[in-house]
């Protein structure tokens, strides 16, 4: 997945981080804008059953210095990150997620999903689970997204979504890493959710907007929670306008720090999104 030792820093490496239950299809588009201006890796989590160990997957393979994106579970694996290890990242993109704890009924929620993929296998699983998270009438109307969305479910296992699922009721607080990246300085961030999104709505986001001030945040006009398959090129063009803007660079834990100037940009509105 990578021929870049940890021991080299590269800020303009982007690393990819899927959700629950997703692979590197998920990043598909976003893989194919990226790729012929940066260097991209997409390390999705497996069967690892805490956060915190997906998070030190990122930091033992990714460079000493990175651009980090993460979808759903992926961005709370990228917050972790943050928390870990702040100065390891040159730029955050959170994208269809949450920093709020556990809630009371989750647990249950998520007990329901589990035993329909132990009992009945990832096919039923998917037509519980998948519904809900893409667009309401894009899922019915979509053959395309919803079968590249069933592939996805059906590549993994019952140990996997048990697993991830653990990981997710025993995370650690998002917050404290937001808090650790943003005593560190300005790190450039993007904000994405789908318009539509009914698992991970916009106001859910607001928490995460107020954590980082200077962040850019991007609403995905008709999109649901799975906004890099829905509205590929929206969230192609926010990553693409993101990884544009200047980053400060300089010794990875002390010493003075220097700006790194990029070509300026300026989005209000663009191929579906709205920006604010």
């Amino acid at each position: 997945m990578t021929d870049e030792t940890a021991s080299s820093s590269d800020p303009q490496t982007v690393i990819l981080l899927p959700g629950l239950l997703c692979d590197a299809a998920i990043w598909t588009d976003q893989v194919a804008a990226l790729a012929p201006c940066y260097r991209v890796m997409v390390l999705d989590p497996g069967e690892r059953a805490s956060i915190t160990q997906m998070a030190e997957r990122v930091l033992a393979e990714g460079p000493l210095r990175f651009s980090l994106a993460g979808h759903s579970m992926g961005a709370r694996v990228a917050m972790e990150v943050a928390r870990l290890a702040p100065h390891r990242i040159a730029r955050l993109a959170l994208l269809d997620t949450g920093a709020h704890p556990v809630r009371s009924g989750e647990a249950e929620k998520r007990q329901v999903m589990l035993d329909i993929s132990a009992g009945q296998g990832m096919r039923a699983l998917a037509d519980a689970w998948l519904p809900p998270m893409v667009g309401e009438a894009r899922f019915a109307e979509d053959e395309a997204l919803r079968e590249t969305l069933y592939a996805m479910v059906e590549r993994m296992t019952p140990a996997i979504h048990r697993a991830q699922i653990a990981a997710l009721l025993a995370r650690p607080d998002a917050m404290a890493g937001l808090a650790a990246l943003r005593d560190m300085g300005s790190c450039p961030a993007l904000i994405g959710v789908g318009r539509d999104d009914r698992w991970s709505p916009p106001e859910q986001h607001e928490a995460i907007v107020a954590a980082l001030p200077e962040a850019r945040f991007v609403i995905f006009e008709g999109a649901g929670h799975m906004a890099p398959l829905e509205a590929p090129d929206a969230v192609s063009a926010a990553l693409l306008a993101w990884m544009a803007m200047p980053i400060k660079a300089g010794p990875i834990k002390t010493g003075p720090i220097k700006e790194v100037s990029a070509p300026e940009t300026s989005v209000s509105q663009t191929d579906g999104a709205t920006v604010r």
